[in-house]
């Protein structure tokens, strides 16, 4: 009879907790629609949006070719992974191909890396669309103002032109640094309040890139001293309040928690570069993680050379 009792109570406490969960996803979603657009240090200070301390990434001198130094072999460790649609070594390759000898980072292969980003995302769970959905939006935005300024330079209408023709190979959506002036020239970026510019949409991808930079450096490491790694979801945690909590109203920060908590182990993501051990998988995730640096520290120089690194 105790037992009885005792399985009855615990499958009550499992359901509420399936019930909870699922309201503070639902909750998530309906608020992040409003909120998960990224404020700057000028938005906190609300009931809302507590003022939290800001990290402040040191810029490293700009990127030289000579940079992308991977040790003799490294690539020939990235093996396709049959019957998934994240390929590491497509992230690798568009990755590389984004970053320009002047400096400059290629907006075309750059958001091409955004696309095997958001397959890696995906591929952990429906709770990680609170993140997905929000990074998806702003690569679409950026091709459709790319689309946009190609119609209007071409006099035709935007819904002619073709994926090809975005701009993002000889427009003014070239690369960051032409995006960059096209819209100053344009009067399309404020630093006082919000506007869909692709300046202000490249720095929110900027700061989701180097949270997915973070995590990743968390799986590439061994164990504590007691012999014990950290979890996907306290790695991911970490990652958040540095990279992108700063930049998130409270409520959003909370509600947050509530996906780490449902990340898979870290088999599961040791399988999406086609590892089976944390000894395959960390000379791997070295490389995808010296190529992310190379990309964000460039674009960090680039948005600090015109002083967006703030933009509300």
């Amino acid at each position: 009879m105790c037992v009885l009792v005792t399985m009855v109570f615990l499958r009550r406490t499992l359901l509420l907790h399936y019930v909870l969960l699922s309201a503070m996803l639902a909750l998530l979603l309906f608020v992040s629609s409003f909120w998960l657009p990224q404020g700057g240090v000028r938005d906190c200070g609300s009931p809302w949006q507590p003022c939290l301390r800001f990290y402040h990434q040191k810029l490293e001198p700009p990127w030289a070719p000579e940079q992308w130094a991977e040790p003799d072999g490294a690539l020939s460790l990235i093996k396709e992974c049959p019957g998934q649609s994240f390929q590491a070594s497509h992230l690798l390759l568009y990755l590389k191909s984004s970053l320009a000898n002047d400096g400059d980072i290629l907006l075309e292969p750059y958001l091409k890396s955004w696309d095997q980003l958001l397959k890696f995302m995906e591929s952990l769970g429906p709770m990680v669309s609170f993140f997905s959905q929000k990074v998806q939006e702003k690569v679409v935005l950026i091709r459709e103002l790319s689309l946009r300024h190609s119609a209007e330079a071409n006099g035709k209408p935007a819904g002619l032109q073709t994926p090809e023709a975005f701009g993002l190979k000889t427009g003014a959506y070239r690369s960051v640094r032409s995006m960059m002036e096209a819209e100053l020239r344009a009067d399309m970026v404020n630093f006082s309040y919000r506007t869909d510019s692709g300046c202000r949409t490249l720095l929110r991808l900027h700061r989701s890139l180097l949270w997915l930079k973070l995590m990743l450096e968390g799986l590439a490491e061994g164990p504590d001293e007691n012999g014990q790694y950290k979890t996907p979801g306290e790695l991911s945690r970490d990652a958040y309040k540095v990279a992108l909590a700063p930049h998130h109203p409270w409520v959003l920060r909370q509600a947050a928690e509530f996906v780490f908590l449902a990340l898979p182990d870290r088999q599961y993501f040791l399988q999406l570069v086609c590892v089976q051990n944390q000894q395959e998988a960390t000379p791997i995730l070295r490389i995808i993680i010296h190529a992310l640096m190379l990309v964000h520290t460039q674009t960090q120089q680039l948005l600090a050379e015109r002083d967006m690194l703030d933009l509300p």
